[in-house]
């Protein structure tokens, strides 16, 4: 008998492809002949050398990244990245911009401060509780890079174009809509992201970084802290998270050779946001929160008539096999996040029972 499988549109942890999950479980007590788990080998085994160069290459060939870029895999979460960056670019005298859209750009904005680091927000968009992305930026010529926020998964909103920063590198936190859609990945300086969210489990942290940045960084920073300790040891300059890299290169090989690779994704992520957003529009019962212009394909978040209705139909989604549905704590209201492993078909059951919900409930 198959296991039970709920429609999924949890924020992070978040879901995952079903054929992901049952490769996993087809070897995970002997990994490719070794007669191990894949949480059992060592990563210096030739095995785990196959699995992050692959993960690697895959990274490689979906953005299109030449041999500038090195593809990292780190712990620590996005998080760790809001304090390495500044960390590692920002030595005396120099500056960065920083674009406030919400949650995650603040605690970049505030990692940055804590350091004594000199930087810049030169827009945000808290004026109108970070409902939109802000539009006509003027950055700072001489900053060593401006950082953005590409998708708020706790608003609900999303750079749709990425912005012009002329010759300053862009640096990106992408957690939670990486390998979304494809994009001109040569634009950008540095991207990271969390891996829960959209590419596999919690525990890794994915780091592309172009090869000038490294030119800057420090020699008086810890160890672990320092970019180039882990470009120079292909990420193995301790035990990575080696179960996390290894779902991760599984996703990116579903991506690839069972999806289609970002364009095929980026088109089906669209269906998914059109329908609920068709949804929202046509209603009086939903009010969807962020601007028209600013939506995110991956995090909708929309309000109820009241809270009572939103706690009633967070439990009758649930009872409808429908889970994750409840928005941010900071925030409330509902949320789903459709990620790439969201169905198409789990995105339209949704919205059959929105539609149910409100007539019921209208």
């Amino acid at each position: 008998m198959s296991p039970k499988r709920i429609y999924n549109f949890n924020a992070g942890p978040a879901a995952l492809p079903l054929s992901v999950l049952e490769e996993i479980q087809k070897e995970f007590l002997d990994f490719k002949g070794s007669g191990m788990s894949i949480t059992e080998i060592s990563h210096r085994s030739k095995w785990f050398d196959e699995v992050i160069n692959e993960a690697v290459a895959r990274t490689k060939r979906l953005f299109k990244l030449d041999d500038r870029y090195s593809v990292l895999f780190l712990q620590g979460g996005a998080s760790m990245q809001f304090a390495m960056i500044p960390m590692n670019f920002l030595a005396e005298g120099r500056t960065a911009d920083y674009v406030n859209t919400g949650t995650w750009s603040t605690k970049a904005i505030k990692e940055a401060k804590i350091l004594g680091k000199k930087i810049t927000v030169v827009a945000s968009s808290e004026d109108r509780n970070f409902a939109y992305i802000p539009k006509n930026i003027n950055y700072t010529a001489e900053a060593t890079y401006v950082h953005i926020t590409s998708n708020n998964t706790i608003k609900g909103t999303q750079w749709a174009q990425f912005p012009d920063t002329g010759n300053v590198p862009l640096i990106a936190d992408m957690s939670s809509d990486i390998f979304s859609r494809p994009f001109d990945a040569s634009r950008f300086g540095l991207i990271y992201a969390g891996a829960q969210k959209n590419m596999g489990p919690a525990g890794v942290c994915m780091v592309i970084i172009r090869d000038d940045l490294l030119k800057m960084v420090p020699d008086t920073l810890p160890t672990m802290l320092r970019y180039t300790t882990h470009t120079e040891k292909n990420s193995m300059f301790n035990t990575p998270p080696c179960f996390s890299i290894y779902t991760a290169q599984l996703v990116l090989k579903w991506l690839e050779e069972t999806v289609g690779g970002l364009d095929k994704m980026a088109q089906i992520n669209q269906q998914k946001a059109d329908l609920i957003y068709g949804l929202l529009d046509s209603s009086t019962f939903y009010n969807g929160t962020a601007d028209v212009d600013s939506r995110s394909r991956m995090n909708v978040t929309f309000r109820l008539p009241s809270e009572d209705l939103e706690k009633k139909f967070v439990a009758e989604a649930a009872s409808n096999d429908m889970g994750g549905l409840k928005g941010h704590r900071s925030v409330g209201g509902c949320r789903a996040s459709i990620y790439n492993a969201t169905s198409l078909e789990a995105v339209a059951a949704l919205v059959a029972f929105m539609k149910t919900f409100e007539r019921n409930n209208a």
